[in-house]
This record gives structure tokens, sequence and C-alpha cells, in this order.
């Protein structure tokens, strides 16, 4: 519910920033104008001269060919003798905060070789005075493009304000260029065209020389600054200490405007705002440094005028900040303008000490609002700050809220919708799963001696033994003489220290692991049933090549068990089956008595490439059940003999590009000599029910053995199934006591993979098993779970790693 309300906040957020049409913060104003989007009509791009009528300015778009043209604006260098007055103009129809220019060559399907180098740029806010920009520094030249088709975007620092902008490339008479643009802003609002002021003043402190002029002022420079925008409209303020400043390589004072007070007898610096039409102004804040521990202070007053037309209104509003604040900290001071119109505005602010120094000043003007709280981290409902460099124009403000509160209501309706029906499919699936698995039961017991619901935990020989039913109780039971691996480990004294009684979940009172239970390769009947053997017609891998088809009308198809993507598994009786194996095989009950076999094959409307279609003939176990009549050494050269085994096959199928998405113990058969053969059982999907979840919309899938990107991005790959390798080996080496991630729920397995995505250091991996080398485990089998795919090892260098750990 908190993640629904926060995105639902989000949501409201992102709706009303897309209702912002300019925002004047140099981080936030960064949006394509038009000249790429088509936005910027053909008439309102010109030049100076274009080298054919292929070459036209409406041709200049970055990033755009219309088919028709060359691919760029060149201009004719031979008509200025010299070449460094073609330009190709931006007409944007009316004033805009340019923080971004790009530039690019002629590409003209990779035909063309021309492009600018370097440029200048000029702009102008009347189409009549034009001003060239230049940087912090002083310089005019912008470094350009190096080839024809890479885009080079330049910030313009400081930004300009304009509605026109030429680009004139620094032309080399020897060499043709062209050039595609595109700016990047936002609108301007303000409606301020110039502001006037007296110059700044200089300032000694403690020797050090302080300069408080405005140094990037674009009107005249005489002593009074007219007709021009600089560092109070850039949209940057200044640090508390204003010795310091954003810029780097800046001289200490450079981000404020200032001004002494033994200059002024009259006490007041008065400085003038002219906009292009008249405004109805509700506020002026104004950005001022309050470090009075060096004589500068907030100013004490501020009387503004203002005039519609040609004269001075001679009623004025007049202001007094109401408390002297205790902090040095530079502010923000919020003017009040009593919504008053006018085209100009004169203020006098009067000194509240030796200095006065101002970074930023910013209007609001008719229904205008400053969004101050677009900038999120992670998403914040609150907005904060005062930051009135962000202006949305809301002359609609009705209409707006209106439809915003239409979209939040239809909105919260969805997500109702949505939680209620997930509630009730959660419920439908869990009665619907719960159903299904009684119904298996039910039948498999009908159907056959062979499989019959006992208890869950057989007397041992000694007579002793307690029923006790687990999470991840067996479907197929054990008959009279099978015993848990647990307790045949526990009678090897070489298994003494590895085989303590397990606390984890899965685990019986009795120490057997229910987890390693659910098996039907080799299960033995206690009546003339014989023993049930694996055929799969669908081998996956392995190393045993001595491969022979076993004949079809000596198979009698008895129950379907279970399927899997590409096939189905079906309960057999296989008849001759001990003269099939050789006489070498050992198996029980009588070899003219059918054996009951499980088989494997492909679906009738399966894609015959998407296996091998061999009859493998393979009376063996799951690793699971190896461990119950096998002697392993705790020195673990033995469990690493048989997961470098896996490793091959898995390297073998890596080479033939096949993903498994399901490898684990469960799936790896082990045969005669120890021989494993790696298989995808679709049955083992109702036999290890435990080790499969069921994912909203999804099939179930083994969640325990997954990569993180598989379970939240459904991407299989070969390095998922390296992921999958470690936590077999991880089974491997703990013996298969325990299901994997057994203290967490399934649930929490998927939460668990989400720390993996977020990788910050919460994710929760399989602990170091009590048999396995620390070499194993820390460069190894943790690599395997590496959160980044491309870091993970391949199966190949996983084989030689182990090899060498033999």
């Amino acid at each position: 519910v908190m993640e629904v309300k926060l995105n639902l906040c989000c949501v409201f957020f992102i709706l009303t920033a897309a209702t912002v049409k300019a925002q004047v913060n140099p981080e936030m104003c960064r949006y394509p104008l038009g000249m790429t989007s088509g936005q910027i009509q053909d008439e309102d791009i010109s030049a100076s001269s274009q080298w054919s009528e292929s070459t036209a300015a409406r041709f200049g778009r970055l990033d755009f060919d219309t088919g028709d043209g060359d691919g760029a604006w060149c201009p004719d260098i031979m008509s200025e003798p010299g070449g460094f007055k073609e330009y190709l103009q931006v007409d944007l129809r009316s004033l805009h905060f340019i923080t971004l220019v790009g530039t690019q060559g002629r590409h003209a399907d990779g035909m063309g070789n021309e492009f600018a180098q370097r440029y200048r740029i000029k702009y102008s806010r009347d189409g009549s005075s034009w001003v060239g920009w230049h940087d912090r520094m002083g310089n005019q030249v912008i470094e350009g493009n190096k080839n024809t088709y890479d885009v080079v975007l330049k910030d313009l620092e400081p930004p300009i304000v304009a509605r026109f902008v030429r680009f004139m490339p620094v032309i080399d008479p020897s060499l043709i260029v062209c050039m595609r643009v595109e700016l990047y802003g936002c609108e301007w609002l303000d409606g301020l065209v110039s502001y006037s002021i007296p110059d700044g003043h200089q300032m000694i402190y403690r020797g050090l020389d302080v300069f408080f002029n405005d140094s990037v002022y674009d009107g005249a420079t005489a002593q009074r600054l007219t007709k021009g925008l600089g560092q109070l409209t850039d949209g940057t303020w200044g640090l508390d200490d204003f010795l310091h400043s954003h810029v780097p390589g800046a001289w200490p004072g450079y981000d404020y405007v200032g001004w002494s007070n033994k200059t002024f007898p009259k006490g007041y610096v008065e400085v003038v705002f002219d906009f292009d039409h008249i405004h109805n102004f509700t506020s002026m804040k104004v950005h001022c440094s309050n470090m009075f521990s060096r004589g500068v202070r907030l100013f004490r007053q501020a009387t503004c005028f203002f005039r519609s037309e040609s004269e001075w209104e001679p009623d004025p509003m007049t202001f007094r900040p109401s408390a002297e604040p205790l902090s040095q900290s530079a502010r923000f001071v919020t003017v009040p303008l009593g919504d008053r119109t006018a085209s100009s505005i004169k203020c006098r602010f009067h000194f509240g000490d030796q200095w006065l120094l101002f970074s930023e000043v910013a209007f609001q003007s008719g229904s205008a609002v400053y969004n101050t709280s677009l900038v999120f981290s992670t998403c914040s409902c609150a907005s904060s700050g005062d930051d009135p460099t962000h202006k949305v124009d809301d002359s609609n403000t009705r209409i707006l809220i209106g439809c915003l509160v239409a979209i939040i209501a239809i909105l919260l309706t969805i997500i109702v919708i949505i939680l209620w029906r997930q509630v009730w499919q959660k419920m439908l699936e869990k009665a619907s799963r719960r159903w299904l698995d009684d119904e298996l039961t039910a039948r498999l017991a009908v159907q056959t001696q062979a499989f019959s619901f006992l208890r869950f935990s057989q007397s041992s020989e000694d007579g002793s033994g307690s029923g006790s039913i687990s999470t991840y109780e067996r479907i197929y039971p054990a008959s009279a003489d099978y015993q848990e691996p647990s307790r045949l480990i526990r009678k090897l004294p070489e298994f003494a220290e590895c085989s303590g009684t397990s606390s984890r979940a899965g685990v019986g009172s009795d120490g057997a692991p229910h987890y390693a239970e659910a098996d039907i390769i080799s299960l033995q009947e206690s009546s003339d049933s014989g023993s049930i053997t694996a055929v799969n017609m669908n081998l996956f891998a392995g190393l045993d090549s001595t491969l022979r088809e076993f004949p079809r009308e000596k198979l009698t198809f008895k129950e379907k068990l279970g399927e899997g993507q590409f096939g189905e598994v079906h309960l057999c009786e296989a008849e001759d089956m001990q003269n099939f194996l050789g006489e070498d095989t050992l198996m029980e009950g009588s070899s003219k008595s059918p054996l009951l076999v499980a088989v494997k094959m492909l679906r009738e409307d399966a894609n015959k490439n998407s296996d091998r279609t061999i009859f493998d003939l393979y009376s063996s176990q799951t690793f699971n059940q190896y461990n119950t009549s096998s002697v392993l050494c705790c020195s673990s050269v033995k469990l690493l003999g048989m997961a470098m085994q896996i490793a091959s096959g898995m390297k073998y199928l890596s080479s033939l590009n096949f993903v498994h998405r399901d490898l684990a113990t469960r799936n790896c058969l082990v045969g005669k000599n120890d021989t494993i053969k790696i298989a995808d059982f679709g049955m083992s999907r109702n036999l290890y029910r435990g080790d499969y979840f069921r994912i909203q919309g999804r099939a179930v899938l083994p969640i325990r053995w997954m990569s993180w990107e598989s379970i939240l991005l459904g991407k299989f790959t070969m390095a998922s199934d390296v992921w999958a390798f470690g936590v077999t080996l991880w089974e491997i080496l703990t013996l298969c006591k325990e299901q994997p991630y057994s203290q967490l729920s399934d649930e929490q397995v998927i939460e668990n993979t989400g720390e993996f995505f977020r990788n910050q250091g919460k994710q929760v991996y399989l602990p170091q098993p009590q048999c396995c080398p620390d070499r194993i485990y820390g460069d190894l089998m943790l690599s395997c779970w590496r959160r980044n795919a491309k870091e993970r090892p391949s199966f190949q260098e996983i084989h030689a790693q182990l090899t060498e750990s033999r």
C-alpha cells in the first residue's frame, strides 16, 4: 500500500511537471526546443547563404533527414571573402532560456564529409540588437565536431535569454563546412528583457581583491549597466561565503553583484527592470548575501515604483524584512508587489550595512507560480526550498487542477481494481493448487500399487522412528526398506562430523531431510512390483555416449505423471528390461516381471529441433537419492568430482547455446560407475512441488535456484544457468540435506532477488557448507551469484577450476 501511495505521488508530480512550460534552473532546463522534432518550422530557420538548394537552412536540423536534401546546411563560403560572417539562424518565436546547444556535420547517407570544427554564437531578444556569446572566462569560440555523424553537445555557461540564435561556423576558406544544430532550454516566462543597475564595486578584504561586477552582462557596460541581462538572471545563486564560487577558477566575489554604501549618499541602490509587456506582479524574490561578520547584510527596506506607460506611478510599494536573521547564510527574500500592473519596475534597495550583495532576482506575475520541487531523489511528496527559478505559466489553473484531479481519481480506481484482482487471484490459485495436489494424490494411489501414500518416516532397523510432515512432503513415499539419507550417513564414521541434526527448515525431528525425499527414481516397493527406472527420451547432456534405443512396443503406458515445457512424463511398464540392460546390471525382483519406468517424450506439437530425441535407457537415481546409497568422503574430493561432471555436461550444453533453465540436483541422474547425466524431468514439478513457486501470471518456477534477472526480468541465459550451478554445487556440498534458502519463505526469496537488483549490500547469500573448502565457496560459488551476469564465470572456466581443485 505504501508503494502504491508513493507511486501515486510520483505520478501526480510527473503530471505537474508535464504542465511546466519554463523553468530557469540550468540543471533542469535542458529540453530540446524543436529542431530535431520539427516543432520549429522551416520558415523559422534562415541562413546568410547556402551552397545549393539541397543544403538550404531548413536542412540544418540535428539528427533529421527529410530525404530531399543533402542532410545539412552548408553556406556558400565564396559569397563572403574570408567566410567569417556566415550563419544559420533559428527563430524561437518567444524568449527562451537556452542552456545547451548541439551540432553535427553533414551525413547524406554516409556520403557527406563536411562539418564545423569550431563555431560562435550570437543571439538577440528583439531581432535588431545582437550579442556575441562568451563563456565566463571570456572565450567566444566553441569547439565543434570531429566527424560527420557524432552529436557534440556544449553547455552554454553562462546560459542566455534569447528569441533569435545564430550559429556562425569559423570557416577555413579552403574547406566546405556544413552544420546541423539543436537548441536546448525552456521558455522564459518572466518576460524580463533587461535590467539596469550601477556597475559593481570592488572590496578589499584582508588584502584580497574581491570583485562584485556583473561579468556576464550582455548590455551596455558603462558606469551604469543598461539594456541587458546577466548574473542576476543566469539561474545560479551565490554561496554563503561570497569569497567562493560555483565556477572553478573564478575570482572571489564572482557569483555576486554588489555595492558599497560609501558611493550612495541617499543610502540605497536603484535597479530598473524592463519587461516585454504589461504584467500583473505579485512578488519579487531577491537572493542576498548576509555575511554580516564582513559588513554584508540583507537590504533594510525595498521601495518599488511601477510604470505601465511613460510615467512612474506616484504610489510605490514599500517592504521591510520582518526580523533580522541571526544566520550568516545567503537566502532569498520575498518582496510582495501587491498585484500591481506594469511593464517596468524600479526598486530602491536600502543598505542594512556597509555592503549590499545580490546574486539572483526573479518575479512572480499573473497566475504564474514557482514550482520549487521538481527535482526528486526518491519521488518525495513534499515540496521544499525557496527556489524561485522554477516558473510555470498557470493561466488556466482551474482547468488544469480539474484535469489533474480527474486523472488522479482514475488512477486510484485502476489501482484499487488491480489490488482487488490480485487478492482474488491469489486466493483462487491457492485453492486450485490445493485441489490439484489432492486430485493427483488420489488418482495415482488408485491406479497403481507402486505409489501408495504411507507414513512419511519408516521405522529404522532398531525399531525407532516417528511420523513427521514438513512443508516439503514427499508425494510418492518410500517403501519399507527405504533409508533416509541422514540415517545412512550417521552409520559411516567418516561422516560423523558432518551429520549433525539440522535445525534448518525442511528437516524432520529424526534428522531426515524431507527435501531429499521427493524422488521417484529407484524407489523400492515392498511387494513384487519391482523398481522404477527413468527412461529419458529427451536427453539433455551427459558423459556416457553409449546410448541404445529401447523398443517402444515393450512399453505399456499406465499414467501421465507430469509435463514440462517440451514434453510429458508417463508411468510405464517395461518388459524384458533385465535382458536389455545386460546381466551385469543388478535389479531386484524377477527378470520376467514388468518393470515400472518413467518415460519422457516430446509433445506432438513440440519443435523437433528443440532437443535431441534419443531413447536413453538409464537405470539410475537423482543425486538427492544417490546420497542414501553411496559412501561419500567428507574431504569433498568425490563430491567435487561429481560437480565437475555436471560442469562438464553444462559446458557441452553451453557450446550448443542451449539454456537449461532448471539445473538442480533433482535433475542430475547418477548411474553406473557414478556417471552423472543432466536431465529435465517435467514430472519433477509434481514430485518436487516444494521446489517450485507459481509466480503471478507465469508458470511454476524453481525460484530458489534462479538468478535475480530470471525472476524479475524473465531473462534466461547461460549466465543464469551458471547461477543455478552455484546453487546445485551448494546442494552437493550440503549432501542435499536441506533446501536452498530453507530459512526463507518463497515470498522472502523473491524479496531477496530485489536486494540483488538494488545492490545495496542487503542481499542474502547461501552460507558456506560445512564440508566446503574456502576456495570453492569464495572463488567459485560466490562468483556464480554475482549481480552482473557478465562477471559470472563460464562453464568452461568452472570446469577448469573444479578440475584444478581435485
